[in-house]
């Protein structure tokens, strides 16, 4: 790339175009990359001279005299500065030394508990700041998310946050949570080949992903368009550091009492003076007496005393894990009458749980929260050995392999799920079930897959039998299944169960589906949901052979119904005592 070119790539990315109104062919073209190759360290490096790095410019941190002045700036403190330098005038240096010195005192208690604040937030920024894979120079990269620029090549995983906006030139059902961008709480499915129209609203633009959103399923590539403070959320933080500092409440109330001690003292000074002078008093006396009188009024002590009580609120809510920028704050956190909250991860774990399978009609119940696979399996209230029932790990067993989420052991006896808090939850419940659930993988391996979409509500995967004798998998301990593929669907109950021609009954058979039966199943769906669970439906089928087209039509139909998957996401321990 030369001189002119590096400059053709960046002037575009400043422009703002809309990259998600053009074809991906043209979108590389434009920055002259290869997806396979990525781009070279040398452009890269003009690159960064000429833009500078890929983060968010924070608000110049105010200096030293400004955070004095903030502290000065208010009504209360003027008068205790002006009675000081009266008392001062009049001889009673000792009035003036104390007046100053609590003056001083506030400052400082104010200048220093803010600086705190400001360190621990800065502190913070720089342990949040991501990672990127990103493919330079034609080899696969880890490098600081900073440090990338238009045009680069960057790979998407489950898990990753997106370090840039992006056009996608691949994806494999990549899901996006846009929340923290758009407010959609749902995750996004993001399609490569979409052109779209230029004025597409920013939370239709499925073809393009952005700074600061999380990919919670599959994986992608894409192409850096912008970076820095030209991204998305980069024109967010614009407008919110554009934003102007307002009074809080009790600065308001302050300022208020001050004018208000500060005009009746005036007035009485005023009156005394006035009155004495009428009855004959010497002039300068009287003065002397009124203003006395003032200083008087002034009370030292308050803003000394507001800023020690704001500060131990501080430290308060330090210990609290809450970090405050502003020392005045605290008392607007504390004058909150009605809290709005979001429900996932605030009120509730964003774990997902499998609580409930629904067999045949009967219910099994699963103990245990969260991630760890740490939990029981009861009838009746009863602790059953689940792989007693192969009938209720057949529909485990469909549902970890028609997954793509993944379990980490973090070593010190937490967890981590990477994908999808639905399909997390059903790894978690499997590996309850059978600690060597994670061999299914190796014995069915995945050959082919359907992805999920909107329109047909399920997601289907082709798998190779290599082991027939997985006895705690009851559909494959026939001999003469080997060198076959079992096809696992999950997906929404009420189309799964129009596409299964039989069921398999709570004794390990099975029967054909009779509408009675489909019946049943629809009761057992309500009265799940009913308990606010989450249902997942899972089904399968055998075949010899895969069929030249791999199309729903034809991998999607006379399946056996397998059973129904209850999760939920349950409230954290301490929401009861929070509400109260």
């Amino acid at each position: 790339m030369s001189e002119t070119d590096l400059t053709v790539t960046v002037d575009k990315e400043d422009k703002g175009k809309a990259w998600h109104a053009i074809p991906t062919a043209d979108v590389l073209k434009e920055f002259q990359v290869n997806a396979a190759e990525g781009l070279e360290s040398g452009q890269v490096s003009k690159l960064l001279a000429k833009i500078g790095p890929n983060q968010l410019d924070e608000a110049p941190r105010p200096t030293f005299w400004q955070k004095l002045w903030d502290q000065l700036n208010n009504f209360v403190v003027i008068l205790l500065i002006v009675a000081s330098i009266v008392s001062a005038l009049l001889g009673d240096y000792l009035e003036a030394g104390a007046i100053m010195a609590i003056v001083v005192l506030n400052a400082i208690l104010g200048i220093v508990q803010e600086s705190r604040a400001e360190e621990a937030l800065a502190a913070l920024q720089k342990l949040a700041a991501p990672d990127a894979q990103v493919i330079r120079d034609g080899h696969r990269k880890v490098i600081p998310a900073r440090e990338l620029v238009p045009g680069d090549i960057i790979l998407l995983e489950a898990g990753n946050y997106v370090p840039a906006d992006v056009r996608l030139i691949e994806s494999m059902n990549l899901k996006v949570e846009e929340a923290a961008l758009t407010g959609e709480s749902v995750p996004v499915q993001k399609v490569d080949d979409l052109v779209l129209e230029a004025d597409a609203a920013l939370g239709d633009r499925r073809n393009s992903a952005f700074m600061s959103t999380l990919v919670s399923y599959g994986r992608g590539v894409g192409v850096v368009v912008s970076t820095g403070m030209k991204t998305q959320i980069g024109l967010i933080a614009s407008m919110i550091q554009g934003v102007e500092t307002e009074d809080t409440p009790l600065q308001k109330r302050l300022d208020q009492l001050g004018k208000t001690l500060g005009w009746a003292a005036l007035i009485i000074c005023a009156l005394v003076f006035g009155i004495g002078w009428l009855r004959g008093y010497d002039p300068l006396e009287m003065f002397i007496i009124a203003v006395s009188l003032a200083i008087a009024a002034v009370p030292e002590g308050l803003p000394a005393v507001v800023t020690i009580s704001l500060a131990l609120g501080m430290r308060e809510m330090v210990q609290r894990h809450a970090l405050i920028r502003r020392l005045a704050s605290v008392e607007t956190l504390g004058s909150a009458t009605v809290i709005c909250s979001d429900k996932t991860g605030t009120l509730t774990q964003n774990e997902m749980t499998v609580t409930q399978i629904s067999i045949d009609g009967k219910d099994i119940h699963i103990t245990g929260t969260g991630y760890a696979p740490q939990g029981e399996f009861q009838i009746d209230g009863k602790t059953i050995d689940i792989l007693d029932y192969p009938a209720a790990t057949t529909s485990l067993w469909v549902g970890a392999l028609n997954n793509d989420a993944l379990l980490e052991h973090n070593g010190d006896d937490t967890y981590k799920m990477i994908g999808d808090p639905t399909e997390g939850s059903i790894i978690v419940a499997a590996a309850k079930a059978d600690k060597d659930y994670q061999e299914l993988s190796e014995d069915y391996p995945r050959v082919q897959e359907i992805p999920f979409d909107s329109v047909r509500k399920r997601m289907t995967t082709i798998h190779q039998v290599l082991d027939p004798h997985r006895e705690d998998f009851s559909p494959f301990v026939d001999d003469s299944q080997k060198d076959r593929f079992v096809v696992a669907v999950k997906g929404a109950p009420d189309v799964i169960l129009e596409l299964c021609h039989q069921y398999q009954t709570y004794d390990d058979k099975q029967a054909d589906m009779t509408e009675n039966v489909r019946e049943r199943i629809r009761a057992a769906n309500d009265e799940m949901a009913g308990k606010a669970l989450r249902v997942i439906a899972v089904a399968y089928k055998v075949i010899r052979d895969l069929p030249e087209e791999l199309t729903p039509e034809v991998m999607e139909k006379d399946l056996v119904f397998a059973g129904l998957v209850g999760m939920i996401d349950p409230a954290r321990t301490e929401v009861s005592e929070s509400l109260a």
